[in-house]
């Protein structure tokens, strides 16, 4: 876990709770980010004759936190999300998705888009297409990270985050989260900031309606 220091808060921990109400736990807290320097807009020149303005990229950063441990097998698939492209840029620069998720790349402009990843946990190239075309939706069945990138407009990133649980949320920008309906048991804390990065991790117990806050460190 590296040399850093964790402070562990029970705000409230509720006991003889039946077991119709064992996945109401809840983990909030902060991870501690740093604020990246301030990009300048990529000039929609270098693309087109300004018939489409590059919007500022994304927020960030942020940190995306899980719970890792032993779940039941889902019923079925985890839901289709979508990340599209708008003034060229991904809707989001981190999409954090369950195994299994089916993802959908629509696109809002009125030019061309091409999204591709070379990463080895998901591997795809969708081609050029336009705002009425649906290029084929993508499922991300191994955990791991997926750079994105859009071959035809090379300032576009974007990370999809493949997560093996149910349990995960994103960070917002000030590094505040909160997971809830968590089961009762014994897990593992997980806070991922960036591929270069291991995850933060925190063994953690969970009895039902627990309420546990957690403060991690940032890079």
């Amino acid at each position: 876990m590296g040399k850093f220091s964790l402070r562990l808060v029970w705000l409230a921990l509720l006991g003889g709770v039946s077991a119709g109400l064992a996945n109401d736990a809840v983990i909030e807290g902060t991870v501690r980010l740093n604020k990246p320097p301030v990009a300048a807009p990529p000039s929609a020149q270098r693309y087109q004759a300004g018939s489409v303005q590059p919007a500022p990229p994304p927020p960030s950063p942020m940190a995306v936190v899980y719970l890792e441990g032993t779940f039941p097998a889902p019923a079925t698939n985890p839901p289709t999300v979508r990340l599209g492209q708008m003034k060229l840029q991904f809707e989001t620069a981190l999409l954090p998705v369950q195994k299994g998720t089916l993802v959908e790349f629509p696109n809002t402009d009125d030019v061309y888009h091409n999204v591709f990843s070379y990463s080895k946990t998901k591997r795809f190239d969708l081609g050029r297409y336009l705002k009425d075309e649906k290029p084929a939706a993508q499922r991300f069945d191994q955990p791991g990270v997926v750079n994105l990138y859009c071959e035809i407009h090379e300032h576009m990133r974007g990370v999809i985050l493949v997560l093996d649980t149910p349990y995960f949320t994103k960070t917002d920008t000030n590094g505040v989260f909160r997971l809830e309906n968590l089961p009762a048991g014994k897990f593992t804390l997980k806070a991922w900031l960036n591929e270069k990065t291991p995850p933060y991790s925190l063994p953690v117990e969970l009895a039902p309606g627990a309420k546990l806050r957690v403060d991690l460190p940032g890079q």
